[in-house]
């Protein structure tokens, strides 16, 4: 099991039955014991994801073999190799991606999904970074073939996601159009970065797009509300454009003109990140590596923060993520909190 001391039992944030933030508790259960291909990290840092609150109500299930627990997200230190894992050392700093367990003072995760966490990175921020980072790496970039000199739609500008896609698409020559829910949050995203802010309460962001782009479109929306905001998604692309969908939180359902996607030529595709295998994240992880990971340890970027809760205050920090009111990344202190 490695080299450092590791007991029995931990502290972890469950639930007993599902509903809202109150049915969260602190409870003690046991360690898990890191198996073939994996880590076990001792986590300081957990971020807090929409997808959490969502599985916390009962309607995302872990996948199968996953942790029933909630946190897709960790950074800490590597306390103990699973057999074969040769890529990671006992007292290394990561982050990780994980399908579920990451609300824990202990966490299982596939050694490839971990990336190194430079000294000059604080952990908080590093455990900040994996879901949104391989999320947005995937579906603007991979999925969404997003390239310099293109513009990017993004909903939900100052959400985790939100700023990340604003800051990768930035860093890689993309103009970037957000919208948010107020004054105060247009005003934020483009500190991060977004070249454009609209506020959707009070303006119609297809007429606000086709303003922008002088009636050409963007090549490139980022949704994550899905429902009646596809069609209107639809009418802000530019011929050959690509919808990418990641989040319902509009609704499963939308209906659409396929005339238009004909005419045009759009690309309609989504994703969802967790089921997907141990294999592919890894390959994800890796790509991260290669093409964007430097540009968080050289501190070029950094995951906005909003603010970080211990782990006792669980519920509370589930509440401002449903809330709305959090701009940037909500995480809890593990470790001391």
């Amino acid at each position: 099991m490695g080299q450092v001391p590791i007991p029995e039992t931990m502290r972890a944030a469950s639930f007993d039955a599902p509903g809202g933030p109150e049915v969260l508790r602190v409870a003690t259960l046991p360690v898990p014991r890191p198996g073939p291909g994996e880590v076990l990290i001792a986590v300081d840092y957990a971020g807090v994801n929409r997808p959490d609150c969502i599985q916390r109500r009962g309607l995302y299930p872990p996948p199968p073999g996953a942790s029933p627990l909630l946190g897709l997200e960790v950074a800490g230190e590597v306390v103990a190799l699973g057999e074969g894992v040769d890529t990671l050392f006992v007292g290394q700093p990561v982050c990780a991606l994980t399908p579920g367990g990451g609300y824990a003072e202990y966490c299982v995760v596939h050694a490839g999904h971990c990336l190194p966490v430079p000294a000059s990175m604080a952990l908080s921020e590093a455990a900040a970074l994996p879901e949104t980072l391989f999320t947005v790496w995937h579906n603007v970039f991979e999925r969404g073939w997003a390239s310099e000199g293109e513009t990017l739609l993004v909903h939900g500008g100052t959400s985790g996601i939100g700023t990340m896609a604003t800051m990768l698409a930035k860093a890689f020559g993309l103009t970037v159009i957000v919208t948010c829910g107020d004054d105060g949050k247009c005003a934020a995203a483009l500190g991060v970065g977004a070249d454009h802010a609209i506020n959707y309460r009070t303006h119609d962001f297809v007429a606000e797009v086709a303003g922008i782009t002088e009636g050409r479109g963007v090549n490139l929306v980022l949704d994550m509300v899905s429902g009646e905001y596809v069609a209107r998604n639809l009418a802000c692309l530019a011929e050959d454009g690509r919808h990418v969908t990641i989040a319902v939180l509009g609704g499963t359902r939308a209906e659409i003109d396929m005339a238009l996607v004909m005419r045009r030529r759009l690309t309609l595709t989504g994703s969802t990140l967790r089921p997907r295998s141990d294999a592919f994240k890894t390959l994800l992880a890796d790509e991260i590596a290669a093409n964007a990971w430097s540009l968080f340890e050289d501190g070029t970027l950094a995951p906005v923060m909003d603010r970080i809760y211990s782990l006792d205050q669980v519920a509370e920090a589930h509440r401002r993520m449903e809330a709305g009111e959090h701009i940037g990344k909500i995480v809890l202190q593990v470790r001391g909190g």
